[in-house]
């Protein structure tokens, strides 16, 4: 799972990393709730349909910054999250 559209008019996309593998789209729900999650999303795996250990929440533009600020390097079931600007597909390649 990719992001193709990054951001939108008034949301910002975050990567979230080094989840926990029994995460699921509703735990990043609540996990980003006080900064107004509007969608989340896990990606797994195509074959196995297992968690890939990241994922993709959108937050308003405004909230995006304390979001980063407050949850990269937070731990989260024994393993520490990153978490910043998702960036398009093909940008780190």
């Amino acid at each position: 799972m990719w992001v193709e559209n990054v951001t939108s008019a008034e949301t910002q996309t975050l990567y979230v990393g080094n989840l926990p593998w029994a995460v699921t789209e509703a735990d990043l729900m609540d996990a980003f709730a006080e900064f107004q999650a509007v969608s989340a999303r896990v990606a797994t795996d195509r074959e196995t349909g297992r968690s890939r250990g990241f994922g993709f929440v959108d937050v308003p533009k405004d909230s995006a910054a304390a979001a980063v600020e407050k949850l990269n390097g937070a731990e989260w079931g024994g393993r520490i999250m990153v978490v910043n600007e998702a960036r398009p597909r093909g940008a780190f390649r």
